[in-house]
């Protein structure tokens, strides 16, 4: 894989030849891909042509990408970036096109100095349609957010546990690896916050997306992350992470977090309600047309107002006189006070909240 062309000419983009075409992707006509390179995100659309060279040993591979200080505002891009990458394809060494966008966009995909830690708190909102959250907004194909409920099922509240306790998780599957991107920002949706005080002490949730061997060095010092790759031997590098998924199959290697694999029965009534509103906001949209929230906004709103509640009595606890944390505050937080016990005890260590746990251990027969 090498670099091509580039502007602005004097970036360093060592290693952006392996992010931006996955490892496996000769195997597929097409796919898009979403990255990070430094303190940027990057998004590339990937496409490969049968061509009779021998040169070329029959088939022409290419990916035209951008790079941006925040991925939010990458999707808008994606439909020219699908018609550089053929064109591209068709008409090599023809680049006209890309650096006239260059030239428009450049102001627009600057990095100034600590944009991202400007951004305004964001306090929840109960109406759906009104909502929005700047950091995490990103579109998606309709439906993205309802495939990845799909696909995991029950399970994206175990995502959602190791989420909300910052672990590193990573996701693997062979190419096409744009929708497996997508589920790298659903996991990250899933860990939102948003009371004033939580978090200063824990790193943010990001997403790191795409990840390849290259990216070995960065990941060994990252305390918390959510990236995908498509390359089988990360699952041998168990210091890498601490959390696997592989197809539908979410594990860990760690004894402490093996609790956290078993879906309880708070976690099956979070998953029924969660359904249940979807439900009703296509029923929603089905009668009053002018009603428009979408699926997205409702998924995130769900986990938003779920761990808003969690942090909220636990604040409140350990303001209190004796600090006791009891079965009863742990059903008010929607968890279940035997099953969520060892998960609750790595909330608060995470976290750094101070209470007690007066929840007894279920003793063994």
């Amino acid at each position: 894989n090498m670099v091509e062309w580039c502007l602005p000419q004097d970036i360093d983009l060592e290693g952006v030849e392996f992010k931006s075409m996955a490892s496996g992707s000769h195997k597929i006509q097409s796919d898009f891909i979403y990255f990070r390179k430094g303190p940027f995100f990057g998004l590339a659309c990937f496409a490969n042509m049968p061509v009779e060279s021998e040169l070329e040993r029959g088939a022409r591979m290419k990916s035209v990408g951008i790079l941006s200080p925040s991925y939010t505002l990458l999707y808008r891009y994606m439909h020219f970036l699908e018609n550089q990458v053929r064109h591209q394809l068709e008409m090599p060494g023809h680049y006209s096109h890309l650096a006239a966008f260059y030239e428009d966009k450049k102001g627009v995909l600057h990095a100034g100095p600590g944009r991202g830690s400007s951004l305004p708190p964001v306090y929840w909102l109960p109406s759906i349609h009104r909502y929005m959250y700047p950091e995490m907004k990103i579109t998606h194909p309709a439906g993205c957010m309802s495939q990845f409920i799909k696909f995991f099922g029950e399970q994206i509240l175990i995502l959602w546990k190791f989420a909300l306790l910052r672990k590193r998780i990573l996701i693997f599957s062979p190419p096409p690896v744009g929708v497996v991107c997508y589920r790298v920002y659903c996991c990250c949706c899933l860990a939102n916050v948003s009371l004033p005080g939580i978090g200063g002490t824990i790193p943010e949730s990001k997403p790191f997306f795409y990840v390849n061997v290259a990216d070995i060095e960065s990941l060994e010092v990252e305390v918390s992350y959510v990236a995908c790759t498509t390359e089988k031997i990360f699952e041998e590098k168990r210091e890498l992470y601490d959390v696997y998924v592989d197809n539908q199959n979410v594990k860990t290697h760690h004894d402490h977090l093996q609790p956290l694999l078993k879906i309880n029965s708070a976690d099956r009534e979070k998953y029924r309600r969660l359904n249940e509103q979807r439900q009703m906001l296509l029923y929603s949209q089905e009668v009053e047309e002018d009603y428009n929230p979408c699926e997205e906004d409702l998924f995130v709103l769900f986990f938003l107002e779920q761990n808003n509640r969690i942090f909220q009595t636990l604040l409140e606890v350990s303001a209190s006189q004796d600090k006791t944390l009891t079965a009863e505050h742990a059903r008010g937080m929607g968890l279940d006070p035997q099953g969520d016990r060892s998960f609750l005890l790595d909330l608060l260590e995470a976290y750094g909240i101070d209470v007690m746990l007066v929840i007894d251990n279920p003793c063994c027969p």
